[in-house]
């Protein structure tokens, strides 16, 4: 009798990967880098398993948004006081803070929960093409044609 296999925690191997967002889209570097952070790239993918890898993002800042998302789209935000509603046109957010941009798109393609917020942790993202990340002998991952 065959039995399904379940990833364990403690024997994952977890390496560092670096994603290039020069010149690319917003959605598809944050697509790529849930997928690494989850660990779908991976045989041994485990749902409940934090099973993923590190993931650096550099060039953050050179990230392109397509369409024109840049004035129709909106950040909203809201200072928990009467009449204290932000908005914030998403071009300027990610002219702005790129690498919250980048993180909030990334946060809201992993799971919603504690397994979610622990996998997010092994984002880092830069807004230049320097990181301090060189110790740990990060790859540099190839973005598939998909």
């Amino acid at each position: 009798m065959r039995t399904t296999f379940f990833a364990k925690a403690d024997e994952v191997q977890r390496k560092w990967y670096v994603l290039d967002a020069a010149e690319r889209p917003l959605g598809r570097v944050a697509a790529e880098a849930a997928r690494l952070l989850l660990g779908k790239h991976k045989p041994i993918f485990t749902p409940h398993v934090d099973a993923g890898d590190f993931v650096i993002i550099v060039n953050a800042d050179k990230v392109r948004l397509t369409g024109k998302k840049a004035e129709r789209r909106v950040i909203y935000r809201h200072s928990l006081y009467p009449g204290g509603l932000k908005a914030i046109p998403y071009g300027k957010f990610v002219a702005s803070q790129p690498e919250k941009a980048i993180e909030r798109a990334v946060r809201g393609m992993l799971p919603h929960n504690r397994l979610g917020r622990r996998i997010f942790r092994k984002l880092k993202v830069y807004r230049g093409p320097e990181h301090p990340h060189a110790a740990q002998k990060p790859e540099l991952w190839k973005f598939e044609a998909r």
